[in-house]
Parts: structure tokens; C-alpha cells; sequence
């Protein structure tokens, strides 16, 4: 089953990229009816592997912004948290996004996954997440499960080939 959760972001925007966090390390969130938290380095599995990662609005496939497969999503894991870069489309979605972005009107990030075999800890009704399948991240226009992400836009040339490089030599 693929559960989805969302965080609350700071949104800002210059040029075509977006960029942040969609998930941060050790932050509480309630879910129905239990507490959850994520470990630092519960996405490593998902960002070693081969498999593609996508951008996408509110969860919708149809509103796609990015994918790691094609370069235009890169994903890193670092003290904080899950960061990401999108280098948007210049579609009519990509142009909206940036644009609710850059008045502040978005609510957050989000990201849909799977739990391997082992992946998760619970003690009582808290949840830790070891490890965890990502299948994507989402901007989201209402409100999110977790604190402390953040969503910037900024120019996308100059940044996304160093972005790529740092990946490169890190990762």
C-alpha cells in the first residue's frame, strides 16, 4: 500500500527551479491515530537504487513537474532532511506553480512511498521510519502532515549543473 504524507514549506521563487525539502528527520506528525517521526536516512535505499522518483502536484500523475529519471528531479538526503531541486516545465502547470510559489499560496511538500520488510519501528502508538520506498514527491496546495520543510524557486541553469555535480561527487 503507498501511504502519502505532507509537510508544511516556506515557498519562494526566482527563475524556474524549485527546491527545498519534502521531508525532514525527526519531526513529529500525527497520522490518524498514531504519532510518526522520520529517521535520518530512511530514504537512502530509494536514492542508491535505479528506480525512477517523481515530481508531481497534489499527488496527481497528470500534473507532473519532474522525474528523476530524466534529470529534472534530483533528490539528496542530508542532516536535515529529504532536499530536492525540480527544475519546472515551462508549461502552464510548471508557470502556476512558480507563480503560487512566489506569493507565498502553497501549503507544503509531500511524498508518497511503500515500507519494506523492516523498514518501520513502533513503540506503542509512535512510528519511526526506517526505510522507506520513495515513489514521489508532491507539491501540495492545502496542508501538510509534517513540519519543517522548505520550497524555494530559484534560476535553474547555473545551480542545477552545480546541484548535479555536488550530487555527483557525494552520492
Amino acid at each position: 500500500m503507498i501511504e502519502r504524507r505532507a509537510v508544511p514549506t516556506e515557498l519562494r521563487t526566482a527563475g524556474r527551479r524549485l527546491e527545498g525539502y519534502a521531508a525532514t528527520f525527526g519531526i513529529e506528525a500525527r497520522i490518524s491515530d498514531f504519532t510518526e517521526t522520520i529517521a535520518p536516512g530512511a530514504f537512502s535505499r530509494s536514492l542508491a537504487g535505479p528506480g525512477d522518483i517523481l515530481a508531481l502536484v497534489d499527488h496527481d500523475a497528470a500534473r507532473l513537474l519532474g522525474r528523476r529519471r530524466s534529470g529534472s528531479l534530483l533528490l539528496h538526503e542530508d542532516s536535515r532532511g529529504l532536499a530536492f531541486l525540480i527544475d519546472t516545465p515551462n508549461t502552464q502547470l510548471g508557470r502556476d506553480v512558480l507563480a503560487l510559489a512566489e506569493r507565498g499560496d502553497l501549503g507544503g511538500m509531500s511524498f508518497a512511498f511503500t515500507v519494506p520488510e523492516g523498514g518501520e519501528r513502533w513503540e506503542g502508538r509512535r512510528r519511526e521510519l526506517r526505510s522507506v520506498d520513495l515513489k514521489e514527491i508532491s507539491v501540495v496546495s492545502a496542508w501538510p502532515a509534517y513540519e519543517g520543510t522548505t520550497v524555494y524557486a530559484r534560476s535553474a541553469a547555473p545551480r542545477l549543473r552545480a546541484a548535479r555535480l555536488w550530487l555527483e561527487t557525494t552520492g
